[in-house]
């Protein structure tokens, strides 16, 4: 039986979830122990990988700071070669494990996907990966992970500049 978060169940009015998202959060949703999803996490953020200089370098654009985030999280967005757009993360905190496996989540699931896609993902689906039991300020950062995702592909799909940094 595969179980669905309420906050990241498929909508009728908007596209389903990436697939490889889909998939991730069925495994989170198998996990019973609180401890078994803080190592899956930590296992994640370990494959993180920061932009890279190509993309941008510190000091980060004010434009591209992930609001409410307690790991200074920078966010970009690069070009794909079939029109999408694969999104990048610098983590100024060197202990932010949460902003790093949420960065990694989002280039593993979201990376090259439509732009439909990538929106159809609520900010909130933050809980059903992390549980309910961030405080206030780690929810805030990583759901605002997930907003300038949205915003930099809003930007892309308007022809705007979808990298993150002002121009």
């Amino acid at each position: 039986m595969t179980f669905r978060s309420p906050c990241v169940e498929d909508k009728p009015e908007r596209p389903a979830l990436p697939e490889r998202l889909r998939d991730l959060l069925d495994m989170f949703s198998m996990m019973e122990d609180r401890q078994d999803r803080v190592q899956a996490l930590i296992g994640i953020a370990d494959h993180f990988e920061p932009v890279p200089s190509r993309i941008a370098s510190a000091p980060y654009p004010e434009g591209a700071r992930v609001p409410n985030c307690e790991s200074e999280a920078f966010a970009f967005a690069e070009p794909m070669e079939n029109g999408n757009l694969r999104y990048w993360f610098a983590i100024e905190n060197p202990q932010g494990v949460s902003a790093m496996a949420m960065a990694k989540v989002i280039d593993d699931t979201l990376s090259g996907e439509a732009p439909e896609q990538v929106l159809s993902v609520p900010p909130d689906v933050v809980y059903a990966l992390f549980g309910r039991e961030l405080s206030m300020g780690k929810s805030a950062g990583l759901m605002g992970m997930v907003q300038m995702v949205h915003a930099m592909t809003r930007r892309a799909m308007g022809n705007g500049n979808p990298a993150g940094a002002e121009a």
